[in-house]
């Protein structure tokens, strides 16, 4: 289990991540860490290997922020918790707006605050205990309830949701992000069902992504044990940017769209839509993963990078 979820760093930063990297036992502590926490002692016997050539590679996986550790009273004085620093790390490399003077001002809606809808069957939604309305009806997505929720699914179709101006007038924006974990959507499930999901804010369309299938058969982390395993598991963590040079998903440029396209001066909120448009070459549907569900423990996450 992680710390959090992403580390930025620049290209110059990630030269000691590389280095402490460039050791494969290294790198099998960090793959045991990113599942659970241990004790050099537990980790040592999990590899099979001297507890004092563990507690070496711990420390430079330290030095490196990859891994934190904590002491806490064991049976016989203390013990060293070790764990993982993150989940994933992005490496920037170009000349971007993620200096030590920007801000950045983070929104997390739940993924079931849509304002509206269309969608078509099959589709759902569910909380982290139980379905919210019944199968494959449209008028579900209209249930209260969908506040709660932490999976929905749909065919084809969009959800819009409404993001508030939460900055000054005066302020300016250098980009702007929206992060959430998705996949395909196949009745049950298929890891080979591709779909072309598409994100636009107030009209723009930054790009769309290709999503490879429908993720099954392996239960997502935060996944509850009552969601049989022949249905949908978990997605992919997928990221929107849009930038004053264009528009990106995970860092590659897709689009011309900019900033300028969004007129911010007379916008008072952001409509986010996301969906599986009527003309794709993919119509494979899409499932939208929130918090309790899923290998992210996180909804709909909207950022706002100022100078």
């Amino acid at each position: 289990m992680s710390d959090s979820r992403v580390r930025v760093v620049t290209v110059d930063e990630s030269a000691s991540i590389v280095h402490a990297l460039n050791v494969p036992l290294r790198r099998k502590i960090l793959r045991l860490l990113s599942e659970e926490p241990l004790n050099v002692n537990a980790i040592a016997k999990r590899l099979d290997i001297p507890q004092s050539t563990c507690a070496t590679s711990v420390q430079a996986l330290e030095a490196a922020g990859l891994v934190k550790s904590e002491q806490l009273p064991a049976s016989k004085g203390a013990q060293k918790l070790c764990r993982a620093a993150c989940e994933e790390i992005v490496i920037t490399l170009g000349r971007g707006t993620e200096t030590e003077d920007s801000r950045l001002i983070e929104t997390e809606m739940p993924i079931g605050l849509f304002t509206d809808f269309s969608v078509s069957p099959p589709c759902g939604l569910l909380s982290a205990e139980s379905i919210i309305g019944f199968y494959d009806q449209a008028s579900s997505f209209m249930d209260p309830r969908r506040a709660s929720a932490a999976l929905i699914w749909f065919a084809k179709g969009y959800l819009v949701y409404r993001f508030p101006r939460n900055y000054a007038s005066w302020e300016k924006v250098a980009a702007i992000s929206v992060t959430m974990e998705l996949c395909s959507e196949f009745p049950g499930y298929r890891n080979d069902w591709p779909s072309d999901i598409s994100l636009s804010i107030n009209g723009v369309t930054l790009g769309t992504w290709t999503s490879p299938g429908d993720m099954g058969g392996v239960r997502g982390r935060f996944t509850p044990a009552w969601w049989d395993l022949r249905n949908s598991q978990y997605g992919f963590l997928k990221s929107w940017r849009i930038a004053r040079d264009g528009s990106y998903i995970d860092g590659v440029r897709v689009s011309d769209s900019a900033l300028s396209d969004l007129r911010l001066d007379s916008a008072d909120s952001f409509l986010v839509r996301i969906g599986v448009e009527e003309g794709a070459d993919n119509l494979g549907g899409v499932n939208i993963f929130g918090r309790g569900f899923g290998n992210y423990e996180q909804d709909l996450v909207f950022r706002v990078e100022l100078d």
